[in-house]
């Protein structure tokens, strides 16, 4: 072990539990990069796996307390998890490539940074490849329990091993409209270990695997509550004796995903918020509609005709739109500038 530390429980209790799945091999062991402190993570060490097919398996060091206990609560291990990463290794490389430690630092550095620790059920878009300069269709990644390493109890707390899965675009946007980990379970079936393929198409493409997981959602609903964005605006207007003019103000690629999500959520009794730098929208089912604003929020509650009109009339196109059951609200729909949404890693539990 390459520590400073004479005594490092937690760095020795994650070694025990690598030890029951790789009793003979040595690990390829990376460093922090530099010595400066700029690298969060205390190390990373890759396995080399042939069954069930063949991948390296990378763990991280460092999210938990792997010397001195120093965070306040007693049964958790600084933010309670560490990493890990399966890539696929086709070509029976001797070396993993160099840029996974590359990337587990980077979500390390967002976690350290941030204080917003991943939970099974996150998700996070890489906004481009995981692998930097790499054509592939792999762009974000879903946290899961890995399907190997339970989780372990240490002198400075418990510490899980939540996997970072590989996933597409168009399989992020599945897991918004059911369920991180239903998602995950599916893929499973075709993903062994949840090795991740930087070469493989959409899992979506199969129609089996698209059929049950449009199952999934129509059946029981969206796990999603909330969206990110960076443009989000709205205003009322206050009119003698009559109901405020509420004006909302949405960016183009907002549109369809809150078209998606909103018949996932609404009729399931579920609430659903779109949440921009300044501003916040709650939708609601509701018997009776209204728009009104607490807690600085504008609370939008819609019954079921009105939410069926909201989907058929709203369009991703600019212009103003007027929905029917909200006579005094009307959505602008602005030309997107290039940012889009964003998603960040705490709130998106499946």
């Amino acid at each position: 072990m390459d520590a400073l530390q004479d005594s490092a429980p937690g760095w020795d209790a994650i070694d025990r539990a690598l030890s029951r799945l790789y009793l003979r091999q040595e690990p390829k062991h990376y460093g922090p990069l530099v010595g400066d402190g700029s690298e969060p993570l205390a190390g990373i060490r890759a396995y080399k796996r042939i069954t069930p097919v063949p991948h390296w398996h990378f763990i991280t060091y460092g999210f938990s307390e792997l010397y001195r206990k120093t965070s306040d609560d007693p049964q958790v291990s600084g933010f309670g998890f560490e990493l890990t990463f399966r890539l696929a290794n086709p070509d029976d490389a001797e070396a993993p490539p160099a840029w996974v430690p590359d990337f587990l630092q980077n979500l390390a550095r967002y976690v350290f940074e941030s204080g917003n620790a991943f939970h099974a059920g996150h998700y996070l878009n890489a906004n481009g490849p995981i692998a930097a300069d790499t054509a592939t269709r792999i762009q974000a990644v879903a946290f899961a329990p890995d399907p190997e390493l339970p989780a372990i109890d240490t002198e400075n707390g418990r510490v899980e091993f939540l996997q970072a899965v590989g996933i597409t675009n168009e399989e992020e946007f599945a897991l918004k409209r059911w369920s991180t980990l239903r998602v995950l379970e599916v893929f499973l079936d075709y993903l062994p270990l949840w090795v991740t393929e930087l070469d493989r198409e959409s899992l979506l493409d199969e129609v089996q695997i698209a059929e049950r997981l449009h199952e999934g959602s129509i059946h029981e609903g969206s796990s999603s509550a909330m969206v990110y964005t960076e443009q989000l605006e709205w205003r009322q207007q206050k009119r003698l004796l009559r109901r405020p003019i509420t004006e909302i103000a949405l960016d183009s690629r907002q549109v369809g995903e809150l078209l998606a999500l909103l018949p996932l959520r609404l009729p399931f009794g579920k609430p659903f918020s779109l949440i921009g730098p300044t501003a916040r929208i709650v939708f609601e089912p509701a018997q009776r509609n209204s728009a009104q604003v607490a807690d600085e929020a504008l609370h939008l509650r819609l019954n079921e005709a009105t939410l069926r009109n909201l989907v058929a009339c709203l369009r991703t196109q600019e212009g103003r739109y007027q929905v029917e059951g909200l006579d005094s609200v009307e959505v602008v729909v602005r030309k997107s500038e290039g940012h889009g949404h964003h998603d960040r890693a705490e709130p998106k539990l499946g």
